[in-house]
């Protein structure tokens, strides 16, 4: 297969995606750019602050995207590159996008509340607790797992003598300088632009420079060697910090500069791809059974394995967090919902479609397990199509460098987001539907506290990510999936009350369910083998099968109350019809 006509064709099938669908769905829902945003009528310098349209979609395309449409792609390819292009085409188009933007509309018309409040108004009290209940401990895990990368991406390698390589620890001190760089470049953007006015395209040309220059700095002077253990307590500090600083400062202007990264990054690819214009040589596809198992480990059954596995290159609940955490309490005009929210999925779809390339690229190294991390199979396959391009033959070591170094950056950029949307969670949990901190006093007013509700996050997140979060990892992607499935869910329900079409929402929600389940059920199976087999590690063979089955009956007791409120929705349009 040509790479070049499988990246054009796809890029032309999600560009007719937003204009066709992206556009009846506004239209369904009755997107009004007259209305009053929350960011606007609940202004407080700290959370509620109007964003303009092109540093708000470098906020939100950063925090949604990081490493998961690579990693899943890439990961996914043992069935065939036909399956992963179905499902991040379709899956992105009908499914992931349509998922962003009603959760990100449902929150501007709930104040820019989370997800959960949505299901507290419109299902019930109890489905709000459980909703944020699973929401939080599957934030703990994102920062307790990004916490880990980012530290072990900046940690020093030591000798036996206990003595630090200085050549071995090199490339992660580099990365961490030009991090810590970044972050003061961003602080200063945020200064100048939104409290000295200063132009937007003149910032930005400056900062793009200055993120050249940060660099070329930390490329050769980098003096942090540091263990990893002393990086995860500094990078709890970090979140500690950013996610109750309000968003102008940092985290605003920190995620819009970063997405120039990634902009490069996918124009870096898109060249290597069109320049090498290679002929791919994975297999169309390869079986409803992953019999390739490049890391040693098979995927099993192409269903439900590719849908939990493809999750931010196609659809993922971590989206409509971030769509109704930070996102709704930004936006500028609801006019820029549907750019921001669909826009930056399909954007996503087409960063998953490079993935695909890449390890297409070198695909007899990940089949035959030489070249399986993900990073560095898409920073391998790009910076080889680019070193075959005439004039570019000496570039592959530096592609290589930028492509590792950008993955990385974004994982700093969703450890911060991921601090303050389960803050959001924390606090949200203990108030009732409607209700806000300001209703509330005594334990409540306390406990909801942004800082304190910040720091108890973080405790709970740093501590996991040194204590073994990866014995509990195996569970993300269903818990991910699961997650897409309860916020179509909640999206459907408002829509419904507000008496809006939500029955394109129906069948995406099934599946996603279906798919979750059915993993999480061949969990179950497999920790039982594994205990009745008296195998290594039962501890977390326990815990793992517990909280799987934890996680179905969740999902079942909200479905139940989900569906319950839709099919009530129904036999009201009937008798009044």
């Amino acid at each position: 297969m040509s790479a070049v006509t499988l990246l054009l064709i796809s890029i032309a099938v999600l560009l007719v995606g937003y204009v066709t669908y992206g556009k009846w769905l506004a239209d369904q829902w009755g997107i009004d750019e007259k209305k009053v945003t929350p960011s606007h009528e609940l202004e407080d310098g700290l959370d509620y602050v109007p964003a303009k349209a092109p540093v708000l979609l470098g906020h939100h395309f950063s925090s949604i995207a990081g490493a998961g449409p690579i990693n899943g792609p890439i990961q996914a390819a043992v069935f065939g590159w036909v399956p992963v292009l179905l499902w991040v085409l379709i899956g992105g188009i009908f499914f992931g996008a349509t998922h962003d933007f009603g959760a990100l509309f449902a929150s501007i018309r709930h104040k820019g509340q989370s997800i959960g409040e949505v299901i507290g108004q419109n299902i019930g009290a109890r489905a709000k607790k459980l909703f944020i209940i699973f929401s939080y401990l599957t934030l703990l895990l994102v920062v307790a797992a990004f916490a880990s990368i980012v530290a072990d991406t900046f940690k020093a390698t030591f000798t036996e003598t206990g003595a630090i390589d200085i050549a071995a620890s090199a490339a992660n001190a580099s990365t961490a300088m030009i991090s810590i760089l970044f972050i003061l470049i961003a602080i200063a953007f945020g200064f100048f632009v939104y409290r000295r006015n200063a132009s937007l395209v003149v910032s930005t040309v400056i900062g793009v420079i200055a993120i050249v220059a940060c660099i070329a700095i930390g490329l050769n002077w980098h003096p942090l060697y540091l263990t990893s253990t002393t990086w995860m307590v500094i990078v709890g500090a970090y979140i500690l910090v950013a996610s109750v600083t309000p968003v102008w400062i940092l985290l605003q202007p920190r995620d819009y500069l970063s997405s120039f990264l990634l902009y490069g990054m996918m124009a870096l690819a898109i060249v290597g791809i069109i320049g090498s214009h290679p002929t791919l040589d994975i297999p169309a596809f390869t079986g409803f059974v992953d019999t390739i198992a490049p890391t040693g480990t098979s995927l099993g059954y192409l269903f439900p394995a590719l849908f939990v596995t493809i999750a931010c290159g196609a659809i993922s609940g971590f989206h409509s967090l971030v769509a109704s955490g930070t996102t709704a309490k930004q936006l500028n005009s609801e006019k820029d919902a549907r750019p921001i929210a669909y826009g930056s999925m399909l954007v996503e779809c087409a960063l998953a479609v490079i993935a695909v390339c890449a390890v297409g690229y070198i695909w007899k190294d990940y089949a035959a397990g030489t070249t399986v991390t993900p990073t560095v199979v898409f920073a391998s396959g790009i910076a080889g199509m680019l070193s075959q391009i005439p004039g570019l033959t000496n570039v592959y070591n530096i592609a290589y460098s930028l492509l590792v170094l950008t993955v990385s950056v974004f994982c700093l950029t969703s450890l911060d987001t991921a601090t303050r949307l389960a803050r959001y969670m924390f606090q949200e949990f203990w108030l009732a539907p409607g209700e806000t901190r300001a209703d509330v006093s005594g334990f409540k007013k306390t406990i909801t506290n942004p800082y304190i509700a910040t720091l108890i996050t973080v405790v709970l997140g740093i501590s996991l990510g040194l204590t073994g979060y990866a014995n509990i990892w195996a569970l993300f992607g269903a818990a991910n999936q699961l997650l897409a499935a309860l916020g179509l869910l909640a999206v459907a329900a408002w829509l419904g009350n507000m008496g809006k079409n939500n029955k394109m929402l129906f069948f995406p929600m099934v599946f996603m369910l279906v798919a979750t389940v059915v993993s999480l059920a061949l969990t179950i199976k497999s920790n039982v083998i594994a205990i009745t087999a008296g195998s290594a590690g039962l501890g977390w063979c326990y815990i793992r099968a517990i909280l799987a089955i934890l996680l179905i009956a969740l999902a079942v007791i909200l479905m139940i109350e989900g569906i319950s409120t839709i099919k009530k929705q129904f036999n009201k349009v009937k008798q009044t019809s």
